[in-house]
């Protein structure tokens, strides 16, 4: 039911104005040409391109909890087969969701929305688990967790043309990928300590190694909005070692474990920063390196980037972005500043 009404929210749902369906229903010996209902402005939704639930706790502590809604919602498929996924932030976090919206928009790809929720070093995860982390993980990891309302096209069930996993435009889904995600997922009940109206959480791990970029707006006082960005890898580690681990926080809960590319420099000198100088405890994950789209999108609208790991070969600017400067991340706040908001009220 919550499922249903977000997305009439979103998209609207024009049996609102149908006056045979629902005089019959409600008035079943009613004229059928009198519309008794009326609500022809509710059946047009909010034509929204996002949207959000605020679920904890003002809703969670008595009602049952979003994240199957959230879940489903946010995947490229439902009951009634593929289509384009829907954007639905979590607690109702706008600028996650805006995040979001920006990889969808940019990839037409379903987008995970998480946590970030732990830093794991390589010295801790031997400590704990006896084990090592290889391949993308060696040098540490960052645990992306949700409550449950990820997108199930984050199981990694779907590939590419090569074979590999991937998170595709839904166009591009077959069948049996949607129903592999379905079966790669499993719906434990809400745990009380979050929960106490009960429902239901995903949970899964996203089990293939795949490029990923997270991003998230923030907005600071006195400059606005500012974008960063952290391109990486999901990484796959060993069953025991995640069996571990998940364990310290909500194995209810789907996983993905990140792996950001560490280049040395400032925040990405290494994994830990990378996470210390995240603004938030959520961030918005894309399939693919979309960093440098993502870049040339915030300088259109004039957000600032203050973090990003995108090789400068690849970063494209308006060329007026020389005016202010030679030190690149000055050079962007000062543009930004003087040509103020694409959208929204300059200073």
């Amino acid at each position: 039911k919550s499922d249903l009404l977000i997305t009439n929210f979103i998209v609207g749902f024009t049996e609102l104005t149908d006056p045979y369906t629902l005089d019959y229903i409600n008035y079943p010996s009613a004229p059928q040409s009198e519309n008794l209902m009326g609500y022809g402005e509710e059946a047009l939704g909010r034509n929204a391109m996002l949207s959000g639930f605020q679920g904890q706790r003002q809703w969670t502590d008595y009602m049952p909890n979003g994240d199957f809604s959230e879940a489903i919602l946010n995947s490229s498929f439902d009951w009634n087969g593929i289509r384009q996924a829907f954007i639905v932030a979590t607690e109702n976090d706008s600028l996650n969701g805006v995040s979001m919206l920006f990889g969808h928009l940019l990839t037409n790809t379903a987008q995970i929305f998480s946590d970030v929720r732990t830093y794991w070093s390589p010295e801790s995860v031997k400590r704990v688990s006896g084990k090592e982390l290889t391949g993308k993980a060696k040098n540490g990891i960052i645990h992306l967790i949700n409550s449950g309302s990820t997108t199930l096209d984050a199981t990694a069930q779907q590939n590419n043309e090569a074979g590999e996993p991937a998170m595709k435009p839904f166009w591009d889904i077959t069948e049996s990928e949607a129903q592999k995600c379905l079966d790669n997922t499993k719906w434990p009940q809400a745990v009380k300590e979050y929960f106490r109206g009960g429902g239901y959480s995903s949970q899964f791990k996203t089990d293939g190694e795949m490029p990923v970029t997270m991003c998230r707006i923030n907005l600071v006082k006195g400059v606005g909005p500012v974008l960063q960005i952290a391109e990486g890898w999901t990484a796959v580690i060993d069953p025991e070692i995640h069996k571990i681990i998940d364990e310290r926080t909500n194995p209810t809960w789907p996983t993905t474990w990140f792996a950001p590319r560490i280049n040395g420099d400032d925040a990405f000198k290494d994994v830990y920063s990378v996470m210390a100088n995240w603004g938030a405890n959520h961030g918005a994950i894309s399939y693919g390196h979309i960093g440098a789209d993502l870049i040339t999108l915030a300088s259109m609208l004039r957000i600032p980037v203050n973090m990003h790991n995108v090789d400068a070969e690849n970063i494209f600017r308006p060329a007026s972005w020389s005016a202010f400067g030679s030190d690149k991340e000055g050079q962007d706040y000062r543009a930004c500043k003087a040509y103020g908001p694409l959208y929204g009220f300059k200073e």
